[in-house]
């Protein structure tokens, strides 16, 4: 990502959908210039400002502000919340593969990552029965993200207060990650666990699927003591919100049914054409459709490593694909669907074309460094 996210035009690599200009957002929201001209530069409150606050209230919690606090980017959500409630030698069950910082931070405290792998023989579908084998006394935290971040797959809905009741019932935190929670296909979103557990945070974030990364504006739900417990870092480290960035944010959350649905249907046609690509193609591709999110995990056939691949499309398509390494498996890609459909059909064009001369070379034998199995 680093190398190539800044240089590439055709991507097939983000997870998030295509983002908003400050102009689009301004026409769909009735943001006028006089509404920019009123901010003043002070500092916010330290959970975030009384007006982004209170609209998160009303879209995730029935208008509770005591349960919300407001986070540069999910990013810093994560980090307090560990920071917070984690110490070295805690045992942590995270999903895997993951998010990165998911598991990252955790592990950067000196936490044992314990792993609850999503397999590709079950679809990527969580197995609360083995969850249930990783679970123990010293279980301090369970960690997940569904739909899950790279393979699209989550719990059914039959199966989620199974889940919390798993979790609950050992004690642990849970933190939930939602940053896809408001993007399914073929099913209604899933509650929020928060609502029902006291030991839980909800991670939330306007990078993914409302199309705002740059606004670094993320959130947390959860019990006021909890939250409580994230101030004393807070307080240290970044302190507050930039008040124009939480106006705008305010304003996006009040208007996120036109923003989600706009978005969503660009998802969902890019979506229906990459099934119909992979169905085409099952010579090249291995493909799960995921249930949620804007990305997807398949194994690229023949290739037991996609490094070189990804590189080869950065180098000479001028297309961003994300190895499956960075994730634990290195013969998948994350492939990510959430752009400009004719971006995202262009580049699928480009991935054909190249695995095709993976293949065509493997004929008469691979060449040096191609990586592809013989």
């Amino acid at each position: 990502m680093r190398e190539f996210y800044f240089t590439t035009e055709f991507d097939l690599g983000s997870s998030g959908v295509q983002c908003w200009s400050l102009a689009q957002l301004r026409r769909l929201l009735a943001i006028d210039m006089d509404d920019l001209d009123d901010i003043y530069f002070d500092d916010s409150q330290s959970l975030g400002g009384r007006v982004l606050r209170g609209a998160l209230a009303r879209r995730f919690t029935a208008g509770n502000t005591e349960r919300v606090a407001a986070t540069h980017g999910s990013t810093e959500a994560i980090f307090l919340v560990m920071n917070a409630l984690l110490s070295a030698g805690d045992e942590v069950v995270v999903v895997d593969p993951g998010y990165h910082s998911l598991w990252s931070i955790a592990e950067s405290i000196g936490c044992r990552l314990i792993r609850w792998r999503l397999r590709a023989t079950d679809g990527f579908v969580p197995d609360l029965d083995a969850l249930r084998a990783l679970m123990t006394p010293r279980t301090r935290m369970v960690v997940v993200n569904f739909p899950n971040n790279p393979t699209g797959a989550s719990l059914a809905h039959a199966r989620f207060d199974e889940f919390v009741d798993v979790v609950a019932g050992s004690g642990a935190y849970l933190v939930w990650d939602g940053a896809f929670t408001e993007l399914t296909y073929d099913s209604p979103p899933l509650p929020d666990p928060a609502e029902r557990y006291e030991r839980c945070i909800t991670l939330g974030t306007l990078s993914k699927v409302y199309g705002l990364p740059g606004t670094r504006i993320g959130w947390c739900i959860g019990d006021p003591r909890l939250l409580a417990q994230l101030l004393p870092i807070r307080d240290v480290l970044t302190i507050c919100l930039s008040p124009l960035i939480e106006f705008i944010a305010a304003r996006v959350i009040d208007g996120a049914d036109r923003i989600l649905s706009l978005r969503g249907a660009q998802a969902r046609q890019n979506l229906d054409h990459l099934n119909a690509w992979a169905a085409a193609n099952t010579h090249l591709v291995d493909w799960i459709a995921p249930i949620g999110g804007c990305t997807g995990f398949p194994r690229i056939v023949g290739h037991h490593n996609t490094e070189h691949l990804c590189r080869r499309l950065g180098n000479d398509e001028n297309v961003l694909l994300i190895p499956g390494s960075c994730f634990g498996h290195p013969d998948r890609v994350r492939l990510g669907f959430g752009g400009d459909p004719a971006a995202f059909a262009e580049g699928l064009e480009r991935l054909e074309r190249t695995l095709h001369s993976y293949h065509t070379t493997n004929t008469s034998g691979p060449t040096t460094g191609s990586r592809v199995a013989p």
